[in-house]
């Protein structure tokens, strides 16, 4: 079974443990690499300021980004990955507490792969942390080589 690396987006330090829980408590085989802006979620995926190394900074196979975070917010990142080829065919899915059908459609009509609101108990965000799991296993996607976009 592929081990999935999943960069994860999300500047709330209790989202972030709650996601960490929830993943280690179904024992899953994506390993999770934390970010705490859009700005920083760019230079990772593009390879600057500290993450060239690809061996210790891997490009993800999806992107688990909330919308609302401080310098640069989810819906720039979604725009920035679609100005990138072939960059804007990375999953992203966007995981926010938004429910307003506005930031959905906006999030989808920016190439997001898939909207997940975020629940409020911990025993939902673990059936949540366990379909994104199957939703890696189960959807075909194409795949960005590093030769397609290397850092720098």
């Amino acid at each position: 079974m592929k081990a999935w690396t999943v960069l994860v987006a999300e500047d709330n330090e209790n989202d972030v443990l709650i996601l960490q829980h929830a993943f280690s408590r179904i024992k899953s085989d994506v390993s999770l690499i934390f970010v705490k802006d859009g700005e920083e979620a760019i230079h990772y995926l593009s390879g600057r300021d500290g993450f060239k190394d690809r061996d210790q900074y891997p490009f993800p196979d999806a992107l688990l980004l909330d919308l609302k975070m401080p310098k640069i917010d989810g819906f720039s990142v979604l725009q920035w990955l679609r100005d990138h080829p072939p960059m804007h065919r990375l999953r992203v899915l966007v995981f926010s507490s938004s429910g307003y059908h506005s930031d959905i459609d906006r999030a989808y009509d920016l190439g997001a792969s898939s909207f997940i609101q975020k629940p409020t108990a911990l025993d939902d965000m673990a059936a949540i942390v366990n379909y994104i799991g199957q939703w890696l296993q189960r959807n075909k996607f194409s795949l960005i080589s590093q030769l397609d976009y290397p850092a720098g």
